[in-house]
């Protein structure tokens, strides 16, 4: 017969479980601190020891990691997604930029889509905070926080679009962004009217995935991402003609 006897599970692997979904649907994020054992304890409403092995049982796993005197903190997992060796390819090659932005298109308006569709009320309440958060730095010209407001929207489309597998993936490209492996995001927020218009694509963004509008939400990333790529493109070649203006006018100087 096909049956099994029903076991009552542990404590511990019931812990692990939770800990291990949350993770997994990013809300626990790399490099997040959790509570302490005492407060982590009286949440989940199970003994010290059952944490304990819990925790132990996670950091086998290289889910999460121990720092003398400052806790227990959920492990860097996405430093695992590009070796070093690729990621300074990537870096010294501008084709990986543009290539990076096209899949970053396709994925994310496939994301955008999906989040019409499928999210929840309160995913969308989350973009929707995060948009009038743009809004706020837009207003102060913060380039900054422009920039990071700018990451955590798009990663938050991504989020609601509930494919746990893609956001895992897409938060380590975001990772190397930050870093400028891929170009400098604070660059995009230089002149007044992109930086209007960068704002007025969010807000188009946003309006589509708010009524829930799959096909207008995929089409407004995929125009604002290929915005991103023209002024890209426009930034190398007027750094280059700059280049070409230097050796003219060095070679003007120096003839007889």
């Amino acid at each position: 017969m096909p049956f099994k006897q029903v076991q009552t599970e542990k404590l511990s692997s019931a812990v692990s479980r939770q800990i291990e979904q949350l993770i997994l649907r990013g809300i626990l994020r790399p490099g997040e601190r959790l509570p302490s054992e005492r407060e982590l304890s009286e949440r989940l409403a199970v003994s010290r020891p059952s944490l304990r092995e819990a925790i132990a049982s996670l950091q086998a796993k290289g889910l999460l990691v121990t720092k003398a005197s400052a806790g227990i903190f959920v492990a860097d997992v996405l430093g695992s997604a590009f070796s070093d060796v690729l990621i300074k390819l990537f870096a010294d090659h501008d084709e990986a930029v543009f290539d990076y932005l096209s899949f970053r298109r396709d994925m994310e308006g496939l994301a955008a889509s999906r989040a019409a569709r499928l999210a929840s009320d309160m995913d969308l309440q989350v973009i929707q905070t995060l948009f009038h958060k743009m809004e706020m730095a837009h207003s102060k010209r913060h380039a900054a926080d422009e920039a990071r407001l700018d990451a955590e929207f798009h990663l938050s489309i991504i989020e609601a679009s509930h494919n746990v597998i893609m956001l895992h993936m897409m938060r380590s490209m975001y990772q190397l962004l930050q870093e400028g492996v891929f170009y400098n995001r604070r660059v995009m927020f230089k002149q007044r009217t992109t930086r209007d218009e960068l704002l007025a694509q969010h807000r188009a963004i946003n309006d589509a995935l708010q009524n829930r509008d799959p096909a207008g939400a995929q089409a407004a990333v995929e125009a604002h991402l290929n915005y991103v790529r023209g002024c890209l493109e426009d930034q190398n070649r007027a750094n280059a003609n700059a280049d070409y203006a230097q050796r003219r006018f060095e070679h003007e100087k120096n003839r007889q």
